[in-house]
């Protein structure tokens, strides 16, 4: 099987370039080009496309990648909003995801960035490094005996689960499928937002969670929450967000992932950029911490991603039916 690989870095290279010692039918070209309407055109001749949940695999694309004779679309993550999977199923086109490549490297990221953006590590960094050991503005909290409200208890939401509970927290949790062997008190998402000391979003992107952390469900929320999201950017309305964090709703914020990834507002920073955009406005508070979307990043992590897609693609050219198949609804 020939596979196009679309968005790469040095880091999926490396490490899909080992795996594949294992899997000797499979051969792999790597484009650093993101996946888009006119880049789909370079798939001619290739059965597969491997794709990030950045990539816009939205109905153009994936109308181009059908035209080009592409018959399998390898996401090497978990999440598949970007991709257009009625588009796909009409065009005959399976789709594959990585549902669980290692739920603890996300959930950890996550209480490294609870706990960081709450004891201002970030501003700690920075003042030592200037010599400067003042303790002005670095109050946190303890999470010893506070609620932990996790959104999501799928294999990150249970990861974080018990994360918090290891730290002696309480923890309520939120599914609209709760999991009957996780040891968290299930409540309806409006009684978590009212209870919670530190809310965790570990939910999928859907019509149904899109802006789940918005005016009104900020309202609900104690005052001094912290908030944490390493799941997707469109979980939380930025707008609505900074309007809390402007009215001293929270008392710390971290994020991994946010609504303007794409845009990718740290490079190319002119002015007119800066000023327009929300998440470099989140940048401006003291008590948020961003990070690159870093949360799957680990060495284990990579190297499950990578096991999976070519099993994956294995398992569909020899027939197999695997529970990483992605159908439309």
């Amino acid at each position: 099987m020939k596979i196009l690989f679309y968005d790469t870095k040095s880091y999926d290279k490396e490490s899909f370039e080992r795996t594949r010692e294992n899997y000797p039918e499979i051969e792999i070209k790597y484009l650093k080009s993101e996946l888009s309407p006119n880049t789909a055109r370079l798939a001619e001749g290739y059965e597969a496309i491997c794709a990030f949940v950045s990539s816009d695999v939205g109905t153009e694309t994936v109308e181009v990648l059908h035209e080009c004779g592409v018959k399998l679309i390898l996401l090497r993550c978990a999440g598949f909003n970007n991709v257009d999977i009625k588009k796909a199923s009409e065009c005959g086109m399976t789709v594959l995801r990585v549902p669980g490549y290692s739920p603890e490297a996300v959930a950890e990221h996550a209480m490294a960035l609870a706990l960081a953006v709450n004891r201002r590590i970030h501003k700690a960094y920075v003042r030592v490094r200037e010599n400067d050991f003042s303790l002005g503005g670095m109050q946190g909290i303890n999470f010893y005996q506070k609620t932990a409200g996790i959104v999501g208890t799928g294999k990150i939401g249970a990861a974080m689960a018990r994360i918090c509970k290891g730290f002696g927290m309480k923890v309520i949790a939120y599914d609209k499928y709760p999991n009957p062997n996780l040891d968290v008190e299930y409540v309806t998402l409006d009684e978590l937002f009212e209870r919670s000391d530190l809310i965790s979003l570990h939910c999928p992107l859907m019509d149904e969670t899109y802006h789940l952390v918005n005016r009104e469900s900020i309202k609900k929320m104690k005052d001094g929450v912290i908030l944490v999201n390493t799941s997707r950017g469109g979980l939380v309305n930025t707008q609505d967000l900074i309007e809390g964090i402007r009215a001293r709703k929270f008392l710390a914020v971290g994020l991994d992932v946010y609504e303007e990834e794409k845009k990718n507002v740290f490079e190319d920073r002119s002015d007119e950029i800066m000023e327009t955009s929300i998440t470099a406005r989140l940048l401006s508070f003291p008590n948020v911490i961003i990070t690159s979307h870093q949360g799957f990043f680990t060495e284990e992590a990579l190297q499950a991603i990578s096991e999976t897609t070519l099993q994956n693609a294995m398992d569909y050219v020899n027939g197999v039916h695997t529970a990483n198949e992605v159908k439309a609804s």
